[in-house]
């Protein structure tokens, strides 16, 4: 999967195998798009195509009815003869009904009567009841009569019969002399196949489409359709089925047009409906007409396929040329890949030799080649100059323990020069208050002396101060020559005599000094070395303080990993120490203090610690300041015991 051939090839052919069909697909998506906008587009241009002709046929209903109303022989004719002549125009007008009203005798509420008996012809589509249609004509209330056929996807009813009838209804007023009314006719468009013959016919004209459009017209009283071309076998028109649930409720229910596909009886249409009101302003019906979807989809599908194996013939046909053109890449890299994996399993004196191609590749497998030689010749004077600087590195190596041998010593000394000051500070004022009582004892009192006791205790204890700073010192410095054992010291007297010798330092800040010594075991370490580690963490303790805060010394016993021993932990209440730096601390030269220290005071008492066996680390407290902790193993019970002064 990594090869380089692999590599090569999801690269060349990646934006043929994927961003092509994708493309493809984004193509056909939007074309598809397109191609469904224009239908619909061609479905609202053919509804407004019904639309005008249903709209001709009312105006010219009432331009009919007007001209007889207004026409002589109108006029001349007896009312003997009135209904032979009603019969002549109704047959010559192709209306269903024609009857004239006078003034007196109008009571009827149709709009359009009222309006023409208020001198306004008028002309709307009106929905008649059985009664109207049979008061009429008998024969218009059977042609209205459609039996309702179930059909999928309408809207759940309990009738039976469709008998009310759509009517174009016009009426027109009568002002001749002797005829004052109205004059009312209509076309009844339940089963009027030759008015949605003609819709039909005028919308989709044959031959203009080659065929592919196979249009259908529908007029609708409210859902069910009263007039269609729509067929529910070969010849059986599709008269009393009903429209979807979908449609009747946006264009009855909202009075909008649908522009959409849409189930027709058996089978999906492009479809356009359009709402009709009646003359009392009420959503009474629909006009439609619609296209077969399926030829639009089998065409798109067809062209679908047929880029699609046009797409694939492309691809079958470039990819071995392709990967006839890219094996003089594959070869040259492969041959590459495989010497930089000799190289890397050591074998340093493989080379791609003419294997490595031509032209630029051809170029790069050369200045490879020219790489591995001069990586041979350089690895093996590496080798030399690492053989050279591992000797001089070990040399460098002892220099550094003798060195760091020196430097415990140094920190050591350095340590006493320090304590000696404070010492000497000490020392001062007892030495004066010594000295100025003794001059007074002698050049004043003689044998007077009991009546100053109070002065000469004072020397006293002045001098014995003396004595045990002095003791304390020298017992740091040179702690063999105040020992009787080596090795086994109580750990709670050296802690104290710490804290003697550096009162002078403490004494002049504000630190509490806050002790817990309840180590009963004694430890194996030099005291000596035990005092260094522990006025170095106390001076470290106290700089860190700056002057004010709390220094807690906790010893007591603790076994370390089955081993008895004793735990000295020195707290502050300082800044403590960064987290990122507590593993540093122990590290040679590292320090806080730029310009006093050499940053050697805590990783010589590392040294110490573990020279005697024992472990150190620091940490950071939960309320707040630094924690060193050294734990020593307690010395074995036979020992001899090195007690610290007191």
């Amino acid at each position: 999967m990594n090869s380089v051939r692999f590599r090569l090839l999801i690269l060349a052919l990646a934006p043929m195998v994927v961003l092509m069909p994708l493309l493809l697909f984004l193509g056909m998506t939007r074309w598809t798009a397109d191609y469904d906008e224009v239908l619909i587009a061609n479905v609202e241009s053919d509804l407004r195509i019904a639309e005008q002709y249903l709209s001709r046929l009312m105006v010219q209903t009432g331009d009919e009815l007007q001209a007889v109303a207004g026409s002589v022989e109108f006029a001349q004719t007896p009312p003997s003869g009135r209904d032979a002549f009603f019969d002549e125009k109704r047959a010559a007008l192709e209306l269903d009904f024609l009857y004239f009203l006078a003034r007196s005798a109008i009571t009827e509420e149709w709009p359009v009567i009222q309006s023409a008996a208020q001198g306004r012809g008028q002309t709307e589509i009106d929905v008649f009841s059985a009664q109207d249609l049979a008061g009429i004509s008998p024969e218009l209330a059977e042609q209205a009569r459609l039996p309702l056929i179930d059909t999928e996807a309408a809207l759940p009813t309990d009738r039976l019969v469709e008998d009310r009838g759509m009517v174009i209804h016009s009426a027109t007023p009568v002002t001749l002399p002797g005829r004052d009314g109205v004059l009312v006719g209509g076309i009844l468009l339940n089963r009027n196949l030759s008015f949605i013959d003609t819709i039909n016919a005028l919308v989709y004209q044959d031959g203009s489409t080659g065929g592919l459009r196979q249009g259908t017209a529908t007029l609708f009283l409210e859902d069910v359709r009263v007039s269609t071309n729509v067929r529910l076998f070969e010849d059986v028109r599709a008269l009393g089925t009903r429209v979807s649930a979908a449609v009747r409720g946006k264009v009855l229910g909202e009075g909008r047009t649908w522009l959409d596909r849409a189930f027709v009886v058996n089978d999906w249409y492009i479809s356009g409906y359009l709402p009709l009101t009646d003359s009392f302003g009420q959503y009474v019906g629909m006009l439609y007409v619609g296209v077969l979807e399926e030829p639009f989809t089998i065409a798109k599908r067809n062209a679908f396929l047929v880029i699609l194996a046009a797409f694939v013939a492309v691809l079958l046909l470039s990819a071995p040329v392709f990967l006839r053109l890219a094996k003089g890449i594959f070869a040259p890299l492969e041959r590459m890949t495989h010497t930089m994996f000799l190289v890397r399993r050591g074998n340093l004196s493989a080379r791609n030799g003419q294997g490595g191609g031509t032209g630029e590749i051809g170029e790069v497998a050369g200045h490879l080649d020219d790489l591995l030689d001069q990586v041979q010749e350089r690895d093996e004077e590496l080798n030399v100059r690492v053989a050279q600087r591992t000797a001089e590195l070990q040399s460098a190596n002892e220099k550094l323990e003798e060195t760091f041998r020196q430097l415990v010593m140094s920190e050591k000394l350095a340590s006493i020069g320090e304590i000696t000051a404070g010492v000497a500070h000490e020392i001062n004022n007892p030495v004066a208050v010594i000295q100025g009582n003794v001059d007074v004892i002698r050049e004043t009192l003689g044998d007077g002396s009991y009546a100053i006791r109070t002065e000469l205790g004072l020397v006293d204890r002045q001098v014995a101060r003396i004595q045990t700073i002095v003791g304390k010192l020298l017992q740091f410095a040179r702690p063999g020559e105040f020992a009787d054992v080596e090795h086994s010291v109580p750990v709670g007297p050296v802690i104290s005599d710490c804290l003697v010798l550096v009162n002078h330092v403490i004494s002049q800040t504000e630190i509490e000094v806050v002790t817990e010594l309840n180590a009963l075991n004694d430890v194996r370490i030099d005291p000596g070395e035990m005092q260094q580690v522990l006025i170095n963490l106390i001076m470290n303790a106290v700089q860190a303080m700056a002057g004010q805060g709390t220094l807690s010394i906790v010893a007591d016993d603790a076994a370390q990993d089955g081993v008895q021993g004793v735990r000295v932990a020195v707290s502050d209440t300082g800044p403590g120490i960064a987290p990122e730096r507590v593993d540093d601390v122990f590290a040679p030269f590292y320090t806080t203090k730029q310009a006093e220290g050499t940053g050697l005071g805590l990783s010589i008492s590392q040294t110490l610690i573990q020279r005697a066996g024992g472990l150190i680390r620091a940490r950071n407290r939960d309320v707040g300041g630094a924690c060193f902790e050294l734990w020593l193993p307690a010395a074995e019970p036979g020992e001899a015991r090195l007690m610290g002064s007191a």
